[in-house]
């Protein structure tokens, strides 16, 4: 498969897409004001240990405290000889850390919606080959390296490059390297690990260690089994960044780095702004006439299929199955493209088929295959619905371009004009058996004043009499339909 990628560049943005085959499949976004965090390395200080959920907050210089759980500190572990090797905590978090402590602590999970960023003391560094693991003699090959021969040479080296103060773990990228490319690559985290160690030594009060790379090297780096065909960016200063990084870590994609110098914005070569806009749609239609209804909760995503207009030729039972295979392609590229991660729950369109239930759960995981974020699919339940994990380590687009609307509060749904008018008429009544008043002022929309001026004013002027009162609608055209104030005079 091969991708294109373009990198858009502003003075408070960084946007990066990633095109494979035409079709947009990927938007990463990185503002200055709110740059990601995962990768960077702390020392922060323990704000508040709760032994109840067997976890610390950490104050690491953020709005929201981080979260750091008992499963994600490493102590070392003494053994009967008296080695020291390092391995997970199954101690009381009391035992762990203490309130005012400091730490050295790295960002695992950005801050997601009303949670605080997730910590771990297990500290790794990335490299364009090699994770560096401090603290730790462990040498692993990624399970994505199939072939076992390559397994076993690759460990063989990377054993030579590891000591008692640190391991390393060969990334995907590494198959087919060769022993002077793994060295530079070790050579170089190690030269960054002394770096934090000594700014470790210098900030006894907290402070930032460790900043990872920017987005657009960070999307180069991590493109795993991906064959990029093209880098265009359209800042000479991002564009020189870029080649310095790829010169030292992958220079084999030098050549495709290109500056994009042309009249349109380099967005609108493959009708990227336009698709990020669909991206943000509730409903994406399928090119059968069927569509996906995507839902984004707190807890979950769930995603509905329809037929919509897709009548088939055959049969039902063949029109269904063919419109749940096209809505899988769908999915998986929704789930990319809208970085949606966590619980995914799938409801397809009911089959009676097993065979068909089998083929559609097999072309989901074929797309989903091809999806760099881990995911996994469990089988149809009793109720028909699918479930899908996918790791999540950063806001969905949706997160950050949109925002709560402060009208319907995030429900998505509106009073009507009909029920507003009652609950003023209810209101008006409360307030006068509360106070006493010698008329009703009444501020509302333009459409709830129209609609008590017409269709209710029958009951407006029934009101007036039951409280003996004189009651005026004013509009205020900056009120929204759900807004209201009675106002005693």
């Amino acid at each position: 498969m091969t991708a294109e990628v373009l990198v858009n560049v502003t003075p408070s943005e960084t946007r990066v897409v990633v095109v494979e085959n035409g079709i947009l499949q990927e938007v990463h976004i990185e503002r200055e004001a709110k740059r990601g965090l995962v990768g960077n390395i702390y020392v922060g200080k323990v704000s508040r240990v709760l032994p109840g959920m067997q976890a610390a907050f950490v104050d690491i210089g953020l709005d929201k405290a981080a979260f750091l759980h008992a499963s994600d500190i490493l102590q070392p572990v003494t053994s009967q000889t008296g080695s020291q090797n390092d391995g997970p905590a199954h101690k009381d978090i009391t035992e762990l850390v203490s309130q005012g402590q400091f730490i050295m602590v790295q960002v695992v999970k950005d801050p997601l919606g009303t949670k605080g960023a997730r910590l771990t003391t297990e500290i790794t560094i990335p490299s364009r080959y090699l994770v560096l693991m401090p603290r730790s003699e462990h040498v692993g090959v990624s399970q994505r390296i199939e072939n076992d021969e390559e397994r076993e040479r690759l460990k063989g080296l990377t054993e030579s490059l590891s000591d008692d103060e640190v391991g390393f773990i060969v990334r995907t990228a590494a198959e087919s390297v060769q022993e002077d490319e793994l060295k530079q690559d070790a050579e170089f985290l190690r030269r960054v690990w002394k770096k934090v160690r000594e700014r470790r030594q210098r900030k006894s009060k907290g402070g930032v260690l460790y900043q990872d790379l920017n987005l657009a090297s960070r999307v180069l780096r991590d493109m795993v089994g991906v064959e990029v065909e093209r880098i265009r960016v359209d800042s000479k200063l991002a564009h020189q960044q870029l080649v310095d990084f790829v010169e030292e870590f992958i220079p084999e994609v030098v050549n495709r780095v290109e500056l994009y110098e042309g009249e349109r914005p380099i967005f609108d070569l493959f009708d990227v702004e336009n698709e990020i806009q669909r991206a943000l749609d509730r409903r994406v239609t399928l090119k059968s006439g069927g569509s996906l209804i995507i839902d984004q909760t707190e807890a979950m995503t769930t995603i509905d299929i329809n037929t919509g207009a897709f009548v088939g030729h055959r049969n039902l039972e063949e029109t269904i199955f063919n419109t749940n295979v096209e809505a899988t392609q769908a999915i998986a590229r929704q789930l990319r493209l809208r970085n949606l991660g966590g619980i995914i729950i799938v409801d397809f369109i009911d089959m009676q088929n097993a065979d068909h239930k089998r083929r559609v759960l097999h072309s989901l995981e074929q797309a989903l295959a091809k999806d760099r974020a881990r995911t996994s699919i469990s089988g149809f339940t009793s109720l028909g619905l699918v479930e899908v994990t996918r790791k999540r380590t950063r806001e969905s687009l949706e997160h950050v371009l949109s925002s709560e609307c402060p009208v319907c509060k995030g429900r998505g749904t509106m009073k009507t004009v009909e029920t507003v008018c009652y609950e003023i008429m209810r209101e008006i009544v409360r307030v006068h058996r509360a106070y006493d008043a010698d008329k009703f002022v009444v501020y509302v929309s333009a459409m709830v004043a129209e609609r008590l001026l017409n269709e209710e004013s029958h009951a407006l002027a029934e009101l007036e009499v039951f409280v003996g009162k004189q009651i005026k609608i004013q509009t205020e055209s900056l009120y929204h339909q759900e807004q209201f104030d009675v106002v005693m005079m």
